[in-house]
């Protein structure tokens, strides 16, 4: 597999960052989730510690992400998807880009204006976002709960939409940017 995305697939930089961004999505929906119940405590506080890291890690990949797509390109539409279709799959990828983006800033946002201090994974700390403020604190958290529920729906209808293609138009999409999967037997 090369490393540059080709006019036919993904390449393996690419594959990479979605699939580990996929999996640290997934752990930071399921500890934010929970972590919201539980009881006050020095391990409360590392869960949540992790959680603000995970998610900058998130925003430090989503822009390495986007500057390899300018770097390496993108592989072209599989031959015959209605343009409806190619209009639609570039809407979502870039909502769900806003939304990785938007996400932890508000997240980072949210912290700032609750007046705590925010460090990587306890290496090095990060800028204020804002002084203490809690009507920014309030909007932040406002815009990270909607973002999580935004999140939700575009993930819901990005793996349907590649499902429907690998499964009933039988085409290469869901195989191109996932290792190991072959395109159908009949795929065009």
């Amino acid at each position: 597999m090369p490393i540059r995305n080709t006019t036919e697939r993904w390449g393996w930089v690419s594959l990479s960052i979605h699939w580990l961004t996929v999996a640290m999505v997934l752990g930071l929906v399921a500890v934010g989730l929970l972590m919201q119940e539980l009881p006050n405590s020095p391990t409360k506080i590392q869960v949540y510690n992790l959680h603000k890291s995970f998610g900058l890690t998130v925003l430090a990949l989503t822009v390495l992400r986007l500057l390899w797509r300018l770097f390496a390109g993108t592989p072209a539409p599989v031959a015959g998807t209605p343009a409806w279709q190619r209009f639609a799959a570039q809407a979502s990828h870039g909502a769900l880009y806003v939304i990785l983006l938007a996400m932890p800033l508000s997240g980072w946002l949210y912290n700032s204006a609750s007046g705590f201090p925010l460090k990587w994974f306890g290496l090095f700390g990060l800028p204020k976002l804002s002084a203490y403020d809690p009507d920014v604190k309030a909007f932040a958290l406002s815009m990270h709960e909607w973002l999580f529920y935004a999140l939700v729906l575009i993930v819901l209808v990005h793996a349907s939409a590649a499902f429907k293609h690998h499964y009933f138009d039988r085409d290469a999409t869901l195989a191109r940017m996932t290792p190991g999967l072959k395109p159908p037997a009949d795929a065009p």
